[in-house]
């Protein structure tokens, strides 16, 4: 346990170095650039995401959960990220121009082409990462995504300082991926391979084509939003969307995406090791209850001071946001709950069913998003929460039905977490119904998150949540690294 510990230790610092540097960059490009800047790049970012999980092929997910890796697999796995990844740099400069003509946006065709560099470098690095996560080594995929981060926010603001506009985001897309390659590099596990190799690619072929579908539908169900409002509202919309959607995204990037690394080799391990999804279900039920004591409070008190949140980040330009991030909360909240039954699924060998689940999910999300673009972003929010509700029954419905995990063990897991964001919430909401407007939106943020801060952490121990044993035992820990000094006479 200790072991584990360690590795969200290291997986949360990481994710909190390139957060506040995501951040900072943000608050500063949100002043330098116009919606319809940050629009382009937004555009062009979220379709070569799309590529991008049909570049990884499901390989890192097999290194992952593969119970025996040797030599022969490893290679195999470098010869399908080369041959992907190089089909599909050349498939997305192909794509760029009449991509760019669709959206009626000439721009776009030189974000597309250069985005597409990155998939002639990635193959060198790309079974560096899922190895380390095999290995729980996260000090090193601390040093690969903090350089990457460290270089973009740099070289972002030094090019919009320069009157790059958006193609400062650009380059520094690029020259994050060249910083990330070299500490890969220095820190490459001793058993990956050099040379590529053909035996044994069908077996990865065969998983990656599951492993894929799954990805591609789930992010296509990401993207959605920004695909469907770039054509049918316009791109200074889908900038004031996207700008919601990164300030929903801080959860993710806090807690979730430092979670989730850990999560999934640890899901694989019990069932390498024999315990079977029996063990699984165990850390998933944990880790779903201390998600929700976190994200629960997170997203209501996010609720209630969207405004001043967004005046400190963004500026007023930005304030068209708001009303999203207040709907969108609540899609984020219930989705909280399940966010993790996918890496369950595929380590205790269900891929499958998270294949079929993804695409019946995305499908339903787009045929909301569609209905509700031609009224607008609102009704576009509202969509986007009804397309998480429903997916999240879905993800329910499959738990039940594979994992034996009904509505009452998820209540218990949970009980307390809603209790908990009971008491930690007063304080937000207060805050929305009785501080007067004209209170500066530093203060008011600052003011409430930290009385809601208090409130959370008394109320762990008010509601004796499972988490609170994690704080008692960081006191121990730091108590014992650091003993009291002791005074004597003399």
């Amino acid at each position: 346990m200790s072991a584990t510990r360690h590795s969200f230790f290291f997986s949360f610092a990481e994710k909190y170095t390139v957060l506040l540097l995501g951040i900072v960059a943000t608050m500063v490009l949100s002043r330098l650039l116009t919606p319809a800047e940050v629009g382009v790049y937004s555009l062009g970012a979220v379709l070569v995401a799309l590529a991008q999980v049909v570049r990884d092929f499901g390989v890192g997910q097999y290194l992952i959960q593969e119970k025996q890796l040797d030599a022969v697999k490893l290679r195999a796995a470098l010869a399908t990220s080369l041959l992907v990844a190089w089909l599909l740099a050349g498939l997305v400069l192909l794509a760029s121009a009449p991509l760019a003509q669709f959206y009626g946006e000439p721009r776009l065709t030189l974000v597309l082409r250069l985005l597409a560099i990155n998939f002639l470098l990635i193959p060198f690095s790309a079974l560096t990462l899922p190895m380390l996560r095999r290995q729980l080594r996260f000090r090193a995929i601390y040093a690969i995504n903090a350089a990457n981060s460290v270089v973009n926010f740099l070289v972002a603001v030094l090019l919009a300082l320069q009157g790059y506009s958006y193609m400062s985001m650009v380059w520094a897309a690029l020259a994050g991926s060249c910083a990330s390659l070299a500490v890969s590099l220095l820190v490459r596990p001793a058993e990956l391979p050099w040379l590529p190799g053909r035996r044994g690619m069908g077996a990865i072929a065969r998983f990656g084509a599951y492993a894929t579908a799954g990805g591609l539908v789930d992010e296509a169900g990401v993207a959605a939003p920004d695909l469907i409002i770039g054509k049918l509202i316009g791109i200074d919309s889908l900038a004031l969307f996207g700008k919601a959607q990164s300030v929903l995204n801080i959860f993710n990037q806090a807690i979730t995406s430092a979670i989730s690394p850990v999560v999934f080799p640890l899901f694989a391990a019990r069932a390498r090791e024999g315990s079977g999804q029996g063990g699984a279900e165990l850390v998933y039920l944990r880790t779903i209850s201390y998600m929700t004591a976190l994200a629960w409070p997170f997203f209501l008190f996010l609720s209630c001071m969207a405004l001043p949140l967004v005046k400190v980040l963004y500026g007023a330009q930005w304030l068209g946001c708001v009303p999203l991030i207040r709907v969108m909360c609540l899609s984020s909240a219930v989705y909280s709950m399940f966010s993790m039954a996918r890496y369950l699924f595929v380590a205790t060998g269900q891929l499958h069913a998270q294949v079929r689940l993804d695409a019946c999910a995305g499908a339903i999300k787009v045929a909301l998003l569609l209905a509700a673009a031609p009224f607008g972003l609102v009704a576009v929010a509202w969509a986007v929460v009804l397309g998480n509700v429903l997916r999240s029954w879905l993800n329910y419905g499959c738990l039940r039905r594979l994992s034996a995990l009904d509505w009452r063990i998820l209540a218990r897991a949970l009980r307390k977490s809603l209790l908990l964001c009971g008491v930690s919430g007063v304080v937000p909401v207060a805050a929305l119904l009785w501080l007067p407007p004209d209170t500066p939106a530093l203060l008011a943020l600052a003011g409430t998150a930290l009385a809601t801060l208090l409130c959370w952490l008394a109320g762990l121990f008010l509601v004796k949540h499972e988490l609170a044993g994690e704080f008692l035992l960081l006191q121990r820990k730091l108590a014992g690294r650091w003993p009291a000094v002791k005074w004597t006479k003399g």
